[in-house]
């Protein structure tokens, strides 16, 4: 689908119907060229990855009892260190590991602005229809989309900088609905990932194009989240973070 495609059309904008009328594609991940071509392409326009955890019936392949993010996590504790754009190591990995998703460490080249669907769906027409270059753009299951963005690097106060807390302890995502900011520390799926449920991560615009810089989408998506949530969609709490005076 491509990006102008998500401009508005007779008062429904044509991503609004694309969202409203997909179904999970528990397949498409599994085809190993396609997966493969599609990591690949992720590495090659910089987004560092390594192996995660993968779907096991309705568990995460992991050993954790009651696992509190199933096939959303790392394999590995070093992933920081591990995660790469080498295409070789990619492509062991991926052979390998057929079954396994693929983290993209943020904060080193890009960041990404996690909103719920409803949301970014509503941000995203607006953006595209106002002209504002728009990055790569992940649907991760049926809740969240991510925007990956330029990474806002690490300024030279490190007082003023801090990592986010949402995979070091998922289980505050119920107590900030909203908008999330992954940068330094933090990591999200990159697509093409499966989750229980038959559930999939899926680019809807895919990492060909350019990484903007976050502070031109914040705006919206923020005004997006707060309406939402608003509406009682989610929380009255709408967390975003770093953010810096």
């Amino acid at each position: 689908m491509s990006a102008e495609s998500g401009r508005r059309s007779g008062g429904q904008g044509r991503i609004s119907q694309w969202l409203r009328g997909r179904r999970p594609r528990p397949d498409a991940a599994d085809d190993a060229a396609d997966r493969e071509e599609l990591l690949l392409a992720a590495a090659g326009a910089g987004l560092p990855l390594a192996p995660a955890a993968h779907p096991s019936a309705y568990r995460c392949s992991c050993d954790r009892v009651g696992c509190p993010t199933p096939a959303r996590h790392p394999v590995s504790f070093a992933w920081q260190t591990q995660s790469t754009t080498d295409r070789s190591q990619i492509e062991r990995w991926a052979r390998h590991q057929p079954q396994a998703n693929f983290i993209t460490a943020t904060g080193m080249v890009h960041d990404v602005l996690d909103v719920p669907v409803e949301a970014g769906r509503e941000a995203l027409e607006r953006l595209l229809a106002s002209g504002t270059e728009v990055g790569p753009v992940a649907l991760s299951g049926d809740d969240r989309m991510l925007f990956f963005t330029a990474t806002r690097g690490t300024p030279e106060d490190e007082d003023e900088w801090w990592p986010c807390e949402l995979d070091c302890h998922p289980e505050t995502m119920d107590e900030h609905p909203g908008l999330r900011w992954h940068c330094r520390g933090s990591y999200v799926l990159v697509p093409p990932a499966r989750l229980p449920g038959e559930l999939v991560v899926e680019w809807l615009r895919g990492p060909e194009h350019a990484l903007p810089d976050p502070l031109s989408l914040l705006e919206v998506l923020t005004d997006e989240c707060a309406r939402y949530a608003g509406a009682g969609g989610e929380r009255e709490q709408v967390a975003a973070w770093p953010l810096r005076g």
